[in-house]
């Protein structure tokens, strides 16, 4: 089974995947801690049922260092004790943040003063582009009936 559509191969998605390729790279470079990054990626990823991006951000995790007992509770991470109280906040964003059309209102300030708290601004900024970016990153993927299971770390830059 392949994608729907070859953006690799399309030029009006190469001219629109640079721009988000470059947020990506942004993000990296921001000072949001990169595992807490790929935290967060993950569980986006699985909240929104996209396989591509969660076979490529466990595999960036695993090539990071991230331990495989720490990948895999993040689905049940409010359970799991292998987790910072920082983020479990930004996981908790993230689900939030995701799950936007599900609470009437958009994120609880509790949950935005618990990320707070453990975050900076600039971190802030990085988590929460990270997030919609995902977002954006599974909505297409999905879209896309893009395969998992062949990413190779690394293989996005």
């Amino acid at each position: 089974m392949g994608p729907r559509l070859n953006v690799f191969g399309n030029e009006t998605a190469g001219k629109l995947m640079k721009h988000f390729a470059a947020a990506g790279k942004d993000i990296k470079e921001s000072p949001l801690p990169i595992a807490t990054q790929e935290l967060v990626a993950l569980r986006v990823s699985q909240v929104n049922g996209c396989g591509f991006c969660v076979d490529m951000h466990s595999k960036d995790a695993i090539a990071r260092g991230e331990t495989s007992v720490r990948l895999h509770m993040v689905a049940a991470w409010r359970e799991a004790t292998v987790f910072t109280e920082a983020e479990r906040a930004a996981l908790e964003l993230a689900e939030q943040g995701t799950r936007i059309a599900d609470g009437a209102g958009g994120v609880p300030d509790e949950v935005w003063a618990n990320a707070a708290k453990h975050f900076d601004e600039d971190q802030l900024v990085a988590l929460m582009t990270l997030i919609a970016l995902m977002n954006t990153f599974n909505r297409l993927n999905v879209m896309l009936q893009m395969p998992a299971g062949e990413y190779q770390p690394g293989q996005f830059g």
